[in-house]
């Protein structure tokens, strides 16, 4: 239950500084800020547990989360790059089938099914997720579309590794690795994904020390540790909420009014998230 509620507040971080961000994009070109905001990131972090450093970090350790990492940063570049050729609305969509790939990947690693209760639960909350994202066209297929699919990927893989290698490695070493593994990517990839650009002011700031200490640092430290105690699958039901919450501090600060069909998107994610959560005890699943 601990692990369940801290993932549901990362996704509430996730969704109360989506407003800031966006703010921010602005004034900033999209990946020069992610570049900025997870070396931010890394450079708390290893300062934060430098004694956890200065004891010696395995190769094994090493190796693990800079693949962790460079995999989380791969789909944010692949996000960054498919909304050039997309909408918002549907690289939104797309992102979220993550959600739906999880359990099937995790099956995949740990060799289980997964448990009817997930199931119904990321076919509900995937279906609350299309409703609260769609608006206009989203039947044709551009490259930024397949992209973005390639980018949802790249979050089940993170989310399945994270789950897989979190309780063997421990989430001080992985967490502050994989941190600085995507940092590296986001730096080596800035020239080849886009012409960085800045103009600073208040909500750029903002956004990157908000970004970089608490969405990055303490969001991705609380994943990892979060991920030893449950299932991959249930880590990517209760992300879900991220859109949720972010409706709720947009209606907040912007006064923006969600419609009948996206309220019911946001209600059909609490529904997946209680069916998994609600799940009858005696059903076997993940070990």
């Amino acid at each position: 239950m601990r692990a369940d509620l801290t993932l549901a507040l990362i996704a509430l971080i996730w969704g109360t500084t989506f407003v800031l961000v966006k703010r921010a994009l602005d004034d900033i070109s999209p990946f020069l800020y992610l570049a900025m905001r997870f070396t931010l990131a890394a450079i708390v972090l290893a300062a934060i547990f430098h004694k956890r450093i200065a004891r010696g970090i395995s190769r094994r350790e090493i190796g693990i989360g800079m693949v962790v990492g460079a995999v989380l940063m791969s789909g944010y570049v692949l996000q960054t790059v498919g909304l050039q050729t997309t909408t918002p609305s549907k690289s939104a969509f797309l992102t979220g089938l993550y959600v739906v790939l999880v359990p099937f990947a995790s099956a995949a690693v740990y060799r289980v099914r997964p448990r009817w209760a997930e199931i119904a639960g990321v076919a509900i909350a995937a279906t609350g997720m299309g409703l609260l994202s769609m608006q206009g066209e989203m039947l044709t297929i551009e490259r930024g579309d397949l992209l973005t699919i390639g980018c949802a990927v790249a979050f089940a893989l993170h989310i399945v590794l994270l789950g897989h290698w979190a309780p063997l490695v421990g989430y001080e070493s992985l967490g502050v690795m994989q941190i600085a593994g995507a940092a590296l990517v986001a730096v080596a990839a800035l020239p080849f994904v886009e012409l960085p650009a800045v103009k600073w002011s208040t909500p750029v700031i903002g956004a990157i020390l908000i970004g970089g200490l608490l969405a990055t640092a303490l969001a991705f430290m609380l994943q990892t540790w979060a991920q030893q105690n449950t299932t991959p699958t249930r880590a990517a039901i209760l992300f879900s909420l991220e859109p949720v919450f972010a409706w709720i501090v947009s209606f907040l600060v912007e006064g923006e009014i969600l419609t009948g069909r996206a309220a019911l998107g946001a209600a059909l994610i609490l529904a997946g998230i209680l069916t998994v959560e609600l799940k009858p005890a005696s059903d076997s699943g993940h070990p």
